[in-house]
This record gives structure tokens, C-alpha cells and sequence, in this order.
């Protein structure tokens, strides 16, 4: 299972806030099946949502490690009944996670600011 650090995951956070969730759990649970269609949709997206239809919250946070640690994925967010999940892409050297560029003593640029970046 991939770790991630908190500036990391918060960037994340923002990046899959616009998702809609690509893959459905459903009342059979996590099989084979439903493993493989996240794999193939870390490979081609790195980070997406996974909706679970089930109202157990253990079993949610339990199909989080076993979804992480069987495909070497980080554990991003779990919002309800949404799971938030990330894998870079193996094939490029770098992760492509996104970060919002700050101020010079750690306060977030303005709208303005940012404008005057690009």
C-alpha cells in the first residue's frame, strides 16, 4: 500500500472533488471481477472514486485496505459511501499530483495572485 504525505492527500482531495465515481460495489461485495475493473481504471485515470452500496462503515474502510494493498494503490478519502483512490502511473517517473502554489509565509495565493502566476 502506497503512503501519502498531508499536503499530498489534500491536494488530491481537491482534484477528486470534481470525480464522478467510475465503479460500483454492490451487494456481492469485492470480487475479482470488481478488483479488476478498478485496476483497469487506476491505470488509465490514477485517481478515482469508487461508489459502495453497502451501509456497514467497517466494511467500507475494510474494502479500502484490502482495495489498496492488493493493487499497491493510497488510501485518499472516504466520503460516505464514496472511496477516494490514487496510483500513479508506473509508467512516468513522477507522481502527477497537482499542489496549489502558496504565499511566501504559507497562506494560500489569491484568485488575483494566481492570475498574475501564469
Amino acid at each position: 500500500m502506497l503512503t501519502l504525505t498531508i499536503p499530498e492527500r489534500l491536494a488530491l482531495k481537491g482534484q477528486a472533488h470534481a470525480l464522478n465515481p467510475v465503479v460500483m460495489i454492490g451487494n456481492a461485495g469485492l470480487t475479482e471481477a470488481v478488483l479488476k475493473e478498478i485496476d483497469a481504471n487506476l491505470n488509465s485515470h490514477q485517481l478515482i472514486k469508487v461508489r459502495v452500496l453497502g451501509d456497514d462503515r467497517e466494511a467500507r474502510a475494510t474494502m479500502m485496505d484490502s482495495i489498496c494493498t492488493s493493487l499497491n494503490a493510497a488510501p485518499v478519502q472516504i466520503i460516505g459511501k464514496i472511496l477516494v483512490i490514487y496510483r500513479p502511473d508506473p509508467d512516468a517517473g513522477l507522481p502527477a499530483i497537482k499542489t496549489v502554489p502558496k504565499h511566501k509565509r504559507g497562506r494560500r495565493l489569491t484568485k488575483k495572485q494566481l492570475a498574475g502566476n501564469r
